[in-house]
């Protein structure tokens, strides 16, 4: 592992504007500087962190967290309310990715798109075709429109087009979850294969996989950091949180 770092978060909240009636959207442009019009929802608070270059940071908290929100800020799909978020290198994000298939394009054709989204030449993405196909193990339904996948194709074809980017920083949202046995014991090999030259964000309600891949944990609750450290003993301070203490409905309170 490199002293390098690869991610650096560094006091990073983000909130959501939530309005009780639509048209206050409209109000909200006409008249925000008078009065706000909406209700904040903070998902994260108070996030820094760095990840050097090599880790596999695996990433857990109940449903609800902020997690997902983490990840989507770390690959610039949203930016942050506040604080900074910096990256070095080349970001395959497979949440992302499976999330914004065409889905009147084929498998083949969503690779094209997806590639290119990813910053790879057509010439590229032409010469992995083959083994991108292999690698999602879909069959002829890699030629079919993407409408008629299951939710585990989906993420089968999204890893595979990820796997292939020639990537710096590879970020992981539950894309294992939905896969079978099989699929996820390819995908657990490649990332532990990817861990040799890249950096790995890695999002996981299995608590085995994470102690298995990771290198060190990051425990988000009602968005911010409860915890980070070493897998083990991070994932067993969880679970016995998870038994312990209530899930109080409201860590979703609008206005928190």
């Amino acid at each position: 592992m490199s002293s390098e770092w690869v991610i650096r978060c560094t006091n990073v909240a983000k909130s959501y504007q939530i309005y009780s009636v639509y048209d206050h959207r409209l109000l909200q442009m006409l008249f925000g500087r008078l009065k706000k019009f909406y209700q904040d929802f903070w998902v994260l608070r108070d996030i820094s962190f760095e990840v050097k270059k090599g880790e596999c940071i695996g990433i857990v908290g109940r449903n609800g967290a902020g997690k997902t929100t983490l990840l989507q800020l770390i690959c610039g799909i949203t930016l942050p309310t506040h604080g900074e978020i910096a990256t070095r290198g080349r970001i395959a994000p497979v949440l992302a990715l499976g999330s914004a298939f065409d889905q009147d394009l084929t498998g083949r054709e969503n690779v094209m798109v997806g590639g290119a989204v990813l910053g790879l030449k057509r010439s590229k993405i032409l010469r992995s075709m083959k083994s991108i196909q292999e690698f999602s193990g879909i069959g002829e339904f890699f030629d079919r429109p993407v409408k008629f996948y299951s939710s585990g194709m989906t993420a089968r074809l999204a890893f595979a087009i990820c796997a292939h980017v020639d990537a710096d920083i590879l970020i992981i949202d539950e894309a294992l979850a939905v896969g079978d046995e099989a699929f996820q014991s390819k995908c657990l090999k490649f990332i532990d294969d990817f861990r040799a030259t890249g950096t790995v964000f890695f999002v996981s309600h299995s608590v085995a996989q994470v102690v298995k891949l990771c290198t060190r944990v990051i425990w988000i609750e009602n968005g911010r950091i409860r915890e980070i450290g070493d897998p083990k003993e991070i994932t067993e301070n969880y679970q016995k949180a998870l038994l312990r203490e209530k899930d109080d409905a409201k860590r979703f309170h609008i206005g928190n």
